[in-house]
């Protein structure tokens, strides 16, 4: 016998039904397509990546109650045309983590990347699909950034790789002196995809160094705000008309201040 859902879980289910409802559902929510969710399903994917980043517990219990919302809902709307439901969604992926983890389930004893590949060929009805077609279909609904790093990753697998750090440098080089060069002929198209060259070549530095592109620009992102939150309390908002000297004063001078608060000792709890 299946096991029973918690009662917060079916409340929510039931909750999604009754905005699904027909007769008297509301507006917005009927309608709503599998399509027009997208926007939303990766805002609040992304969301509860910085609730989790910030370790903020309040805000991660919230944001992943927003993403949760958003699974039920969609598998709410497939079940309705008679696709699949929440169930087939479950059990799908609770089928899947065992056929994947052999050594803790038991059976097929092959790793996991190759009964991942096996099932991958399976999907896509071969497996000897060339890599260019398996990573197209793997990074089409990936962000960018992410889908670059997978490419590289896959790439270098498959022995499309430098010999060392060194060659992915002047490669990085190269790359920076032909967006210089797009940027100065005053070709906007070329100048985006030189750009496009230069920040793939960037994440293969990240991946020989064995960082995470995504999380070093979310961190830059970060700081910028930080540091430009404390150059516009100094001026009292009113940045127009400044110096771009005087700018970067104060943007050294609250990087200082963010330094030292960080290095400073914890206060002690009495």
């Amino acid at each position: 016998m299946a096991a029973s859902r918690s009662e917060a879980l079916q409340e929510l289910i039931d909750v999604v039904a009754r905005l699904r409802d027909p007769d008297s559902g509301c507006p917005w929510d009927l309608a709503q397509s599998h399509a027009s969710l997208v926007p939303y399903l990766l805002e609040e994917a992304h969301e509860v990546a910085d609730a989790i980043r910030h370790n903020d517990d309040d805000h991660i219990n919230e944001e992943l109650g927003d993403l949760l919302l958003q699974v039920v809902l969609h598998a709410r709307i497939a079940s309705e045309e008679k696709r699949f439901n929440l169930d087939t969604v479950a059990r799908g992926i609770t089928d899947k983590l065992i056929r994947r983890h052999p050594h803790v389930f038991g059976g097929d004893l092959r790793s996991w990347e190759e009964i991942k590949a096996a099932e991958q060929a399976d999907i896509h009805g071969c497996s000897n699909s060339p890599l260019s077609d398996r990573l197209a279909g793997k990074v089409r609904a990936l962000p960018a950034l992410a889908g670059s790093m997978t490419i590289s990753k896959q790439a270098a697998k498959a022995g499309f790789e430098w010999d060392s750090i060194d060659g992915v440098w002047e490669k990085v080089h190269e790359e920076l002196d032909e967006l210089k060069e797009a940027v100065a002929s005053g070709d906007r198209g070329h100048a985006q995809e030189e750009l496009g060259d230069l920040l793939f070549t960037l994440v293969n530095v990240a991946r020989w160094c064995g960082i995470e592109p995504e999380e070093g620009l979310a961190g830059t992102n970060r700081r910028f705000l930080d540091r430009f939150s404390r150059v516009e309390a100094a001026l009292d908002g009113d940045l127009q008309g400044r110096s771009i000297l005087e700018l970067e004063t104060l943007w050294q001078q609250a990087k200082a201040q963010i330094k030292a608060e960080q290095s400073a000792p914890a206060a002690e709890t009495p």
